[in-house]
Protein backbone atom coordinates (compact mmCIF):
# COMPACT_ATOMS: atom_id res chain seq x y z
CA UNK A 1 0.00 0.00 0.00
CA UNK A 2 1.39 3.23 -0.68
CA UNK A 3 1.66 6.37 1.46
CA UNK A 4 -1.11 8.42 0.04
CA UNK A 5 -3.23 5.08 0.34
CA UNK A 6 -2.45 4.52 3.86
CA UNK A 7 -3.39 8.24 4.23
CA UNK A 8 -7.06 7.75 2.83
CA UNK A 9 -7.87 4.55 4.93
CA UNK A 10 -6.67 7.10 8.09
CA UNK A 11 -8.82 8.79 10.72
CA UNK A 12 -12.29 8.37 8.35
CA UNK A 13 -14.23 12.07 9.07
CA UNK A 14 -16.22 11.85 12.45
CA UNK A 15 -14.66 8.19 12.85
CA UNK A 16 -12.24 7.75 15.69
CA UNK A 17 -9.06 8.24 15.35
CA UNK A 18 -6.88 5.75 13.74
CA UNK A 19 -3.05 6.17 12.41
CA UNK A 20 -2.24 5.19 8.52
CA UNK A 21 -1.20 1.34 9.73
CA UNK A 22 -4.65 1.13 11.29
CA UNK A 23 -3.72 1.60 15.09
CA UNK A 24 -6.43 3.02 17.54
CA UNK A 25 -4.82 5.92 19.08
CA UNK A 26 -6.34 5.62 22.28
CA UNK A 27 -4.11 6.68 24.90
CA UNK A 28 -2.67 10.61 25.02
CA UNK A 29 0.54 11.37 26.93
CA UNK A 30 0.34 15.06 27.95
CA UNK A 31 3.43 17.09 29.48
CA UNK A 32 2.26 19.84 31.08
CA UNK A 33 5.49 21.40 32.20
CA UNK A 34 9.21 21.33 31.01
CA UNK A 35 10.00 22.31 34.21
CA UNK A 36 11.67 20.15 37.22
CA UNK A 37 13.19 19.80 40.25
CA UNK A 38 15.60 17.44 39.66
CA UNK A 39 18.09 17.23 36.69
CA UNK A 40 18.41 13.71 36.48
CA UNK A 41 21.34 12.86 33.83
CA UNK A 42 19.15 10.36 31.26
CA UNK A 43 16.19 12.81 30.81
CA UNK A 44 18.11 16.73 31.30
CA UNK A 45 21.64 18.22 31.51
CA UNK A 46 22.54 19.87 34.34
CA UNK A 47 21.76 23.64 33.13
CA UNK A 48 18.46 23.85 31.52
CA UNK A 49 16.98 26.82 29.87
CA UNK A 50 12.98 26.09 30.41
CA UNK A 51 9.93 27.91 28.24
CA UNK A 52 8.91 31.70 29.07
CA UNK A 53 5.25 30.93 30.80
CA UNK A 54 3.65 32.77 27.37
CA UNK A 55 5.23 29.55 25.19
CA UNK A 56 2.67 27.82 27.26
CA UNK A 57 -0.64 26.03 26.87
CA UNK A 58 -2.91 27.30 30.00
CA UNK A 59 -4.41 24.78 32.50
CA UNK A 60 -7.97 25.92 30.50
CA UNK A 61 -6.44 25.03 26.90
CA UNK A 62 -4.80 21.90 28.37
CA UNK A 63 -7.98 20.54 29.38
CA UNK A 64 -9.96 22.09 26.11
CA UNK A 65 -7.50 19.80 23.90
CA UNK A 66 -7.89 16.80 26.20
CA UNK A 67 -11.89 16.89 25.72
CA UNK A 68 -11.25 17.34 21.47
CA UNK A 69 -8.42 14.00 22.06
CA UNK A 70 -11.56 12.33 24.11
CA UNK A 71 -13.98 13.12 21.15
CA UNK A 72 -12.04 11.27 18.97
CA UNK A 73 -11.99 8.35 21.15
CA UNK A 74 -9.17 8.85 23.52
CA UNK A 75 -9.96 6.92 26.86
CA UNK A 76 -6.62 7.31 28.90
CA UNK A 77 -4.77 10.29 29.84
CA UNK A 78 -1.22 10.29 31.37
CA UNK A 79 0.13 13.47 32.95
CA UNK A 80 3.54 14.08 32.19
CA UNK A 81 6.37 16.59 32.98
CA UNK A 82 9.14 17.60 33.52
CA UNK A 83 8.02 17.06 36.87
CA UNK A 84 3.94 17.61 36.68
CA UNK A 85 3.08 18.70 39.99
CA UNK A 86 5.53 21.62 39.98
CA UNK A 87 3.11 23.56 37.75
CA UNK A 88 1.04 26.40 39.31
CA UNK A 89 -1.84 25.26 40.26
CA UNK A 90 -1.87 21.89 38.38
CA UNK A 91 -4.27 20.60 40.50
CA UNK A 92 -7.84 22.30 39.03
CA UNK A 93 -6.46 20.42 35.56
CA UNK A 94 -6.48 17.15 37.47
CA UNK A 95 -10.01 18.35 38.95
CA UNK A 96 -11.46 19.03 35.32
CA UNK A 97 -10.08 16.14 34.40
CA UNK A 98 -11.75 14.61 36.83
CA UNK A 99 -15.17 15.78 35.66
CA UNK A 100 -14.68 14.17 32.10
CA UNK A 101 -14.25 10.88 33.53
CA UNK A 102 -17.47 10.95 36.02
CA UNK A 103 -19.14 12.16 32.27
CA UNK A 104 -18.14 8.98 30.56
CA UNK A 105 -16.23 11.42 28.18
CA UNK A 106 -12.57 9.22 29.68
CA UNK A 107 -11.31 6.13 31.33
CA UNK A 108 -8.62 7.29 33.54
CA UNK A 109 -6.70 9.94 34.29
CA UNK A 110 -3.28 8.94 35.45
CA UNK A 111 0.20 10.56 36.48
CA UNK A 112 3.44 9.95 35.95
CA UNK A 113 5.65 11.63 38.88
CA UNK A 114 9.63 11.91 40.44
CA UNK A 115 7.19 12.26 43.73
CA UNK A 116 8.99 14.77 45.21
CA UNK A 117 5.60 16.61 45.81
CA UNK A 118 3.52 13.32 46.50
CA UNK A 119 3.19 13.59 50.08
CA UNK A 120 1.60 17.05 49.87
CA UNK A 121 -0.83 16.38 46.80
CA UNK A 122 -1.82 12.88 46.94
CA UNK A 123 -5.31 13.10 48.70
CA UNK A 124 -5.89 16.27 46.10
CA UNK A 125 -4.97 13.68 43.19
CA UNK A 126 -7.45 10.79 44.45
CA UNK A 127 -10.09 13.20 45.28
CA UNK A 128 -9.93 14.22 41.99
CA UNK A 129 -10.57 10.97 40.42
CA UNK A 130 -6.70 9.51 39.58
CA UNK A 131 -6.30 5.60 40.81
CA UNK A 132 -3.12 4.90 39.54
CA UNK A 133 -0.13 6.63 39.17
CA UNK A 134 4.00 6.08 38.54
CA UNK A 135 6.76 6.69 40.33
CA UNK A 136 10.27 7.27 39.07
CA UNK A 137 12.51 5.93 41.17
CA UNK A 138 16.19 4.22 40.27
CA UNK A 139 17.75 3.66 42.87
CA UNK A 140 17.41 3.03 46.84
CA UNK A 141 20.81 4.17 47.77
CA UNK A 142 20.47 7.64 48.56
CA UNK A 143 23.71 8.30 47.61
CA UNK A 144 23.25 7.18 44.25
CA UNK A 145 19.73 8.78 44.49
CA UNK A 146 21.87 12.28 44.74
CA UNK A 147 24.04 11.15 42.12
CA UNK A 148 20.96 10.20 39.63
CA UNK A 149 18.99 13.50 40.19
CA UNK A 150 22.25 15.88 40.85
CA UNK A 151 19.65 17.33 43.54
CA UNK A 152 16.89 15.31 44.75
CA UNK A 153 15.70 13.88 48.27
CA UNK A 154 15.31 10.04 48.42
CA UNK A 155 13.69 10.52 51.96
CA UNK A 156 11.20 12.95 49.84
CA UNK A 157 10.36 10.60 47.65
CA UNK A 158 10.16 7.65 49.70
CA UNK A 159 7.50 9.42 51.82
CA UNK A 160 5.51 10.89 48.77
CA UNK A 161 5.07 6.83 47.99
CA UNK A 162 3.75 6.31 51.75
CA UNK A 163 1.56 9.00 51.21
CA UNK A 164 0.36 7.85 47.88
CA UNK A 165 -0.10 4.41 49.29
CA UNK A 166 -1.92 5.63 51.86
CA UNK A 167 -4.43 7.50 49.95
CA UNK A 168 -5.45 4.90 47.79
CA UNK A 169 -3.31 5.10 45.00
CA UNK A 170 -2.59 2.31 42.55
CA UNK A 171 1.57 3.11 42.60
CA UNK A 172 3.76 1.71 40.15
CA UNK A 173 7.70 2.14 40.27
CA UNK A 174 9.20 3.11 37.17
CA UNK A 175 13.14 2.49 37.17
CA UNK A 176 15.66 3.03 34.50
CA UNK A 177 18.16 0.46 33.78
CA UNK A 178 21.59 1.91 33.70
CA UNK A 179 24.49 0.23 33.01
CA UNK A 180 27.86 0.45 35.98
CA UNK A 181 24.69 2.31 38.43
CA UNK A 182 21.94 0.21 39.40
CA UNK A 183 21.79 -2.85 38.03
CA UNK A 184 22.96 -4.36 41.02
CA UNK A 185 19.43 -3.22 42.81
CA UNK A 186 17.05 -4.63 40.75
CA UNK A 187 16.85 -7.43 43.32
CA UNK A 188 16.10 -5.12 46.38
CA UNK A 189 13.95 -2.92 44.07
CA UNK A 190 11.40 -5.92 43.11
CA UNK A 191 11.62 -6.37 46.96
CA UNK A 192 10.81 -3.17 47.94
CA UNK A 193 8.04 -2.28 46.03
CA UNK A 194 6.41 -5.99 45.61
CA UNK A 195 6.52 -5.72 49.38
CA UNK A 196 4.36 -2.53 49.34
CA UNK A 197 2.08 -3.96 46.95
CA UNK A 198 3.28 -1.91 44.36
CA UNK A 199 4.42 -2.82 40.52
CA UNK A 200 7.69 -2.59 39.10
CA UNK A 201 8.88 -1.70 35.61
CA UNK A 202 11.89 -1.71 34.68
CA UNK A 203 13.06 0.52 31.53
CA UNK A 204 15.90 0.51 28.88
CA UNK A 205 17.47 4.18 28.82
CA UNK A 206 16.39 5.66 24.92
CA UNK A 207 19.02 7.63 22.91
CA UNK A 208 17.00 10.82 23.35
CA UNK A 209 18.37 14.81 24.08
CA UNK A 210 21.34 16.58 23.45
CA UNK A 211 24.46 17.21 26.13
CA UNK A 212 23.87 14.58 28.55
CA UNK A 213 26.43 11.61 27.59
CA UNK A 214 27.42 8.97 25.48
CA UNK A 215 24.08 6.56 25.36
CA UNK A 216 26.21 3.40 25.18
CA UNK A 217 27.48 4.36 28.62
CA UNK A 218 24.32 3.79 30.20
CA UNK A 219 22.67 1.35 28.08
CA UNK A 220 22.02 -1.97 29.44
CA UNK A 221 19.41 -4.48 27.30
CA UNK A 222 16.86 -6.03 29.38
CA UNK A 223 17.46 -8.96 27.93
CA UNK A 224 20.36 -9.74 30.33
CA UNK A 225 18.27 -8.10 33.14
CA UNK A 226 15.99 -10.90 32.81
CA UNK A 227 18.38 -13.53 32.66
CA UNK A 228 20.53 -12.36 35.54
CA UNK A 229 17.14 -12.37 37.71
CA UNK A 230 15.53 -15.73 36.67
CA UNK A 231 19.09 -16.66 38.40
CA UNK A 232 16.93 -15.33 41.93
CA UNK A 233 13.25 -15.55 41.10
CA UNK A 234 10.89 -17.31 39.09
CA UNK A 235 9.02 -15.55 36.52
CA UNK A 236 5.86 -15.78 34.24
CA UNK A 237 4.08 -14.55 31.35
CA UNK A 238 1.16 -12.93 31.70
CA UNK A 239 -1.26 -10.75 29.59
CA UNK A 240 -1.88 -8.31 32.15
CA UNK A 241 -1.63 -4.93 30.31
CA UNK A 242 -2.78 -1.46 31.49
CA UNK A 243 -3.04 0.49 28.36
CA UNK A 244 0.97 1.18 28.23
CA UNK A 245 4.13 -0.49 26.61
CA UNK A 246 5.04 -3.05 29.40
CA UNK A 247 5.30 -6.20 29.05
CA UNK A 248 4.35 -7.56 32.32
CA UNK A 249 5.75 -11.18 34.10
CA UNK A 250 4.61 -12.76 37.08
CA UNK A 251 7.81 -12.99 39.97
CA UNK A 252 6.29 -16.19 41.69
CA UNK A 253 8.47 -15.24 44.82
CA UNK A 254 6.63 -12.69 45.88
CA UNK A 255 3.51 -12.48 43.45
CA UNK A 256 3.99 -9.18 42.48
CA UNK A 257 4.20 -7.53 38.97
CA UNK A 258 7.07 -6.69 36.65
CA UNK A 259 7.15 -4.88 34.02
CA UNK A 260 9.58 -4.69 30.83
CA UNK A 261 9.50 -1.77 28.47
CA UNK A 262 11.99 -2.38 25.77
CA UNK A 263 12.49 0.26 23.11
CA UNK A 264 16.06 -0.62 22.07
CA UNK A 265 15.80 -4.93 22.28
CA UNK A 266 12.27 -5.06 21.79
CA UNK A 267 9.89 -2.56 20.62
CA UNK A 268 6.15 -2.31 20.99
CA UNK A 269 5.79 -0.14 17.52
CA UNK A 270 3.24 -2.31 15.84
CA UNK A 271 0.77 -1.93 18.80
CA UNK A 272 1.15 1.46 19.73
CA UNK A 273 -1.70 3.36 20.78
CA UNK A 274 -0.32 6.03 21.89
CA UNK A 275 0.34 10.14 21.16
CA UNK A 276 2.27 12.87 22.76
CA UNK A 277 1.61 16.33 23.48
CA UNK A 278 3.93 18.79 24.79
CA UNK A 279 3.12 21.88 27.39
CA UNK A 280 3.28 23.85 24.14
CA UNK A 281 0.71 22.54 22.38
CA UNK A 282 3.24 20.43 20.20
CA UNK A 283 1.81 17.03 19.07
CA UNK A 284 4.35 14.11 18.92
CA UNK A 285 3.33 11.26 17.17
CA UNK A 286 6.27 8.66 17.94
CA UNK A 287 8.74 9.58 20.87
CA UNK A 288 11.80 8.50 18.46
CA UNK A 289 10.53 10.24 15.93
CA UNK A 290 11.49 14.33 15.66
CA UNK A 291 8.28 15.15 13.12
CA UNK A 292 5.52 16.90 15.07
CA UNK A 293 2.16 19.03 14.90
CA UNK A 294 1.11 22.26 16.59
CA UNK A 295 -2.25 22.09 17.62
CA UNK A 296 -1.78 25.37 19.74
CA UNK A 297 -2.54 27.39 16.85
CA UNK A 298 -5.94 25.88 16.09
CA UNK A 299 -6.41 25.13 19.74
CA UNK A 300 -6.10 29.61 19.44
CA UNK A 301 -7.33 30.08 16.24
CA UNK A 302 -11.14 29.35 16.63
CA UNK A 303 -13.42 28.76 20.34
CA UNK A 304 -14.94 25.55 18.66
CA UNK A 305 -12.85 22.47 18.15
CA UNK A 306 -13.19 21.75 14.46
CA UNK A 307 -9.67 23.40 13.58
CA UNK A 308 -7.63 21.36 16.30
CA UNK A 309 -9.62 18.11 15.39
CA UNK A 310 -8.49 18.85 11.62
CA UNK A 311 -4.88 19.27 12.89
CA UNK A 312 -4.87 16.40 14.49
CA UNK A 313 -6.44 13.67 12.29
CA UNK A 314 -3.97 15.31 9.61
CA UNK A 315 -1.04 14.87 11.94
CA UNK A 316 -2.32 10.57 12.49
CA UNK A 317 -1.48 10.29 8.73
CA UNK A 318 2.18 10.82 9.28
CA UNK A 319 2.33 8.66 12.36
CA UNK A 320 5.57 6.79 11.18
CA UNK A 321 4.99 2.34 11.52
CA UNK A 322 7.69 2.75 13.74
CA UNK A 323 10.71 4.85 15.77
CA UNK A 324 14.21 3.46 14.40
CA UNK A 325 16.35 3.75 17.75
CA UNK A 326 19.05 1.16 17.74
CA UNK A 327 22.16 2.01 20.41
CA UNK A 328 24.69 1.03 18.19
CA UNK A 329 24.09 4.24 15.93
CA UNK A 330 24.42 6.76 18.77
CA UNK A 331 27.16 6.48 20.05
CA UNK A 332 28.17 10.49 19.77
CA UNK A 333 24.58 11.49 19.26
CA UNK A 334 21.23 10.98 20.65
CA UNK A 335 18.63 9.80 18.31
CA UNK A 336 16.13 12.69 18.81
CA UNK A 337 18.06 16.18 20.17
CA UNK A 338 15.26 16.95 22.39
CA UNK A 339 15.56 15.76 26.08
CA UNK A 340 13.17 13.96 27.70
CA UNK A 341 11.60 16.04 29.40
CA UNK A 342 10.31 17.64 26.73
CA UNK A 343 7.85 15.30 25.87
CA UNK A 344 7.49 13.18 29.03
CA UNK A 345 8.61 9.16 29.64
Amino acid sequence: MTILERRATASPPGGPLIDSFGRAISYLRVSVTDRCDFRCVYCMSEDMTFLPKKDLLSLEELDRLIGAFAKLGTRRVRLTGGEPLVRRNVMSLFETLGSRIAAGELDEVTLTTNGSQLARFADQLYGSGVRRINVSLDTLKPDRFTRITRWGDINQVLAGIDAALVAGLKVKINTVALKDFNEDEFDDLIRFAHGRGMDLSLIEAMPLGENIGDRTDQYLPLSQVRERLEREWTLEETDYRTGGPARYLRVAESGGRLGLITPMTHNFCSTCNRVRVTCTGTLYMCLGKDDCADLRGPLRASDGDGDVIAAIREAMTRKPKGHDFVIERFTTAPAVSRHMSVTGG
